[in-house]
């Protein structure tokens, strides 16, 4: 995919450089204001450059306020299954924001992606995937087929009673981020892949099995329940960690003001 990154500020900038140092096919455009950094577009007004970049582009990541991405990108919407991917961080880096062509034109999982270089958290609102409650966190052995992982994915769900298809995101530590296996289970099922920093992991201060084998191989108390905790907002264990064929596996379930 061709994403380009625009940002207004400094820190935005400093945003906008982790993000192209793990994805270095990214362009990055930035206001003139931080033209002492060089190897980058520059741009004096967001007008000069989004009508090309929107009809170019397949997804475009705004650092800044929501209120300029919209403005900017407004007379030239035309159809969701035609329009770029438009995701929005703030300035901070602690939101990405799925604003536009979440569904069709692949925003939420570019969400997920920026959300998961950043340590971020994502933010969609399409009701397709908003009404799924249910969070997975996953550790699995290296070299695991995405055959095991998808059957296990499947098999907690039975033992949980619930469908696949009623889980938001597949989370799991950054030590997994390459795991082929992981990866393409995840592409079968169509369920995103979130990774967390270990900072996200650590901080999960729910009750949760911890491993002494899983903290000496990677540093970290667990992966699958904190992992399924973390990638919700106010989650319950709905399965604590079920290992299937080497993988393991925990179910979260938010608490969601209409399911109270």
């Amino acid at each position: 995919m061709n994403i380009t990154i625009i940002t207004f500020s400094k820190e935005g900038f400093k945003i906008a450089n982790l993000l192209k140092k793990v994805r270095p096919t990214w362009s990055i455009y930035a206001h003139k204001n931080i033209a002492s950094y060089n190897g980058e577009s520059n741009f004096e007004s967001i007008n000069e450059i989004i009508e090309s970049l929107f009809h170019s582009q397949d997804g475009i990541i705004f650092i800044g306020p929501c209120g300029i991405a919209v403005r900017s990108i407004a007379p030239y919407l035309s159809h969701k299954t035609t329009d770029p991917a438009v995701v929005v961080v703030d300035a901070g880096g602690r939101f990405a924001i799925s604003l536009l062509s979440g569904h069709e034109g692949g925003a939420n999982d570019l969400c997920i992606e920026v959300a998961s270089v950043l340590g971020a958290e994502p933010c969609i609102s399409t009701t397709t995937e908003a009404v799924k409650t249910i969070t997975a966190g996953i550790g699995c052995r290296k070299g695991t087929s995405s055959n095991i992982i998808t059957e296990a994915i499947e098999n907690a769900c039975t033992i949980a009673g619930i469908s696949v298809q009623n889980i938001r995101t597949i989370s799991t530590a950054q030590i997994k981020s390459t795991e082929q296996g992981l990866i393409d289970a995840c592409k079968v099922l169509n369920i995103p892949l979130r990774i967390l920093h270990n900072w996200q992991i650590k901080r999960c201060t729910d009750s949760f099995s911890r491993s002494d084998f899983v903290e000496e191989v990677t540093g970290l108390p667990a992966i699958a329940e904190p992992a399924a905790l973390v990638s919700g907002r106010d989650s319950i264990l709905l399965l604590r960690k079920h290992i299937y064929q080497g993988v393991t596996i925990a179910l979260a379930k938010e608490r969601c003001l209409w399911s109270e």
